[in-house]
């Protein structure tokens, strides 16, 4: 069982690093094909699934030792344009944790209490404890995405006219970069994924839903007024990464035309991040030995 964990850890490794962001000053999204398999083909679609499943096992056993040890919490930030497959990607890759040990928050249109705080109030209040994953669908970046193609979302928050200036965006760069490091630097590390979809599924999709009666609700007006946008969001999506990708706290930029595969890479950039952590199970002394192996002695004693 060891053996087999190393090998899906190394394999892990390889695997989800080619999408990894740790400096974004020559990231640029153009490169990156939303229907790319990597070195898989759609006939290894079956071995894929497979192996997601061997890392699922794998993701279970280190989020034990992640809950037993209580030092460490994984904060998982996910976004995406609609349709990309956030929620199904959390619900296939997750599928094995234990629920004590994990939980998600999505965050929509702000309420009139999250307007009356500052932009990171909201994610910062469903911080995950120690020994915990905490999951965001979407998350503060929504404010250097939504909010920047739609300005008309900032003069909602209120805030006084003097900090509205030219320099809001680099400013708002700034202090997710510092929350992010304050954040490692207390035990929470952040990993960051950008389900990179193309235009035309995303349409194919949509096509989708609208013609299954189940899937209807899944489907809002506002979404084709969105894709209006597209441009817009994908440079806002480019320079949010640029100016947000660091060692610590990276970006993924997940291919997701193929959802097999952009739940493979989204599982092994997860198993990378916690076995980066060294977990291991508390040791036990001599003394809780000791109490151990009374408290054996009368279980076998008693009746």
């Amino acid at each position: 069982m060891l053996m087999k964990t190393k090998q899906v850890i190394e394999a892990a490794r390889r695997f989800s690093r080619p999408y990894r962001i740790t400096k974004g000053n020559k990231f640029h999204l153009k490169h990156v094909d939303p229907g790319d398999t990597g070195e898989l083909k759609s006939e290894d679609k079956p071995r894929a699934k497979e192996a997601l499943q061997n890392g699922i096992e794998t993701l279970a056993e280190l989020q034990d030792m992640l809950y037993a040890q209580d030092r460490w919490s994984l904060l998982l930030i996910f976004q995406a344009m609609d349709a990309a497959g956030k929620d199904g990607t959390i619900k296939h890759v997750m599928s094995g944790v234990n629920p004590q040990g994990c939980e998600v928050f999505s965050f929509k249109t702000p309420s009139n209490e999250d307007l009356d705080h500052d932009f990171l109030w909201r994610c910062a209040r469903k911080l995950p404890e120690r020994g915990r994953i905490g999951i965001f669908n979407r998350s503060y970046y929504e404010e250097t995405l939504v909010v920047r193609v739609h300005p008309e979302f900032l003069a909602a928050q209120r805030l006084p006219q003097e900090c509205v200036t030219k320099d809001i965006w680099d400013r708002r760069f700034q202090d997710i970069r510092s929350f992010e490091r304050h954040l490692h630097c207390n035990g929470t590390i952040v990993r960051k994924f950008f389900l990179h979809v193309s235009k035309d599924e995303q349409r194919r999709r949509f096509l989708a839903r609208l013609d299954n009666p189940d899937k209807n609700w899944k489907f809002s007006a506002n979404d084709t007024k969105e894709r209006g946008f597209w441009k817009d969001y994908m440079h806002a999506y480019e320079e949010t990464i640029r100016e947000t990708a660091t060692e610590d706290s990276p970006w993924y930029v997940v291919p997701a035309d193929n959802k097999w595969f952009t739940r493979a890479i989204v599982a092994s950039a997860i198993i990378d991040a916690l076995a980066s952590l060294d977990l291991r199970y508390p040791r036990v002394s001599a003394a809780q030995k000791k109490e151990l192996a009374a408290a054996k002695k009368a279980l076998l004693a008693s009746e």
